[in-house]
């Protein structure tokens, strides 16, 4: 069996708006949810990060930004490492400063990665939402873990953390682009539908597995109207599903400079 882990990140935790980390097993084509949990500080997110292994989680926020960004502010790029070193020493202010100030060759003001999908906001995006602080939150913190960090710092550690992004999940799932997160009747529909998918064929063709939960965290899940438990459970599958692929669903030729999104459609 393989400890499983999904985690949704804000770049501003609190016991109001906590990053939701979603745990359990898979055994064989079957992933146990076993815990629901609030970590609503960064400590405590660091304190999971450093849980002792065999694990793997996938995180919901980018682990890079665009190349082109990274050159064209000349930031280190002989490793991931050190650029996210660099942005780190740079502290909130100043990097959010670099990315305001940025204007691409075009007139433009946002790269894309590779990995991002078509509707992705960018990495660079600072508010609404604020990729680019979950960024500059997240990245170094996962740096300064240790763990096996796939595909920008990987190594032998029992940790294994990839990335997950809830939305493509969700397309792969309903085959379409389901509008889930809020309190209205239809939100709460939404999200008992993705719900009941989890559990079912849909699941289980596009990702090999079904998930199992305990009858009261699938009602946490539908009732929360941020949606922030239910992606941390979509970020699980993701990172079960990528437990079982080569280099975790990775394409050899990914830029570990900018990282991946693991995902069936990626």
């Amino acid at each position: 069996m393989t400890r499983i882990r999904g985690i949704d990140f804000t770049s501003a935790p609190s016991p109001s708006k906590p990053i939701t980390l979603a745990e359990g097993e898979l055994d064989g084509d079957t992933l146990r949810i076993e815990r629901l949990r609030r970590l609503t500080c960064f400590l405590d997110f660091e304190t999971a990060l450093e849980e002792p292994g065999p694990w793997i989680a996938g995180i919901d926020f980018p682990f890079g930004q665009p190349r082109e960004l990274i050159e064209a502010l000349k930031w280190p790029r002989e490793s991931w490492k050190d650029y996210i070193d660099h942005v780190r020493k740079m502290g909130k202010e100043g990097f959010e400063c670099a990315i305001k100030d940025y204007t691409k060759p075009d007139g433009g003001k946002e790269h894309k990665r590779a990995t991002d999908p078509s509707y992705a906001i960018s990495a660079m995006h600072l508010d609404n939402p604020p990729a680019g602080k979950m960024f500059f939150q997240g990245a170094p913190r996962i740096a300064r873990s240790g763990a096996s960090i796939v595909p920008c710092a990987p190594n032998d550690d029992h940790r294994v953390i990839v990335e997950g992004y809830a939305r493509p999940a969700v397309q792969t799932l309903c085959e379409e682009n389901v509008r889930y997160k809020g309190q209205t009747p239809n939100h709460m529909r939404a999200r008992r539908r993705i719900v009941s998918l989890l559990s079912d064929d849909p699941c289980r063709e596009r990702y090999g597995l079904t998930v199992e939960m305990k009858a009261g965290d699938q009602e946490e899940l539908v009732k929360d109207p941020a949606g922030d438990l239910l992606d941390a459970v979509l970020c699980a599958v993701q990172a079960a599903w990528a437990s079982g692929q080569p280099h975790y669903g990775v394409p050899e030729d990914c830029d570990p400079l900018e990282g991946w999104i693991v995902d069936p459609l990626r």
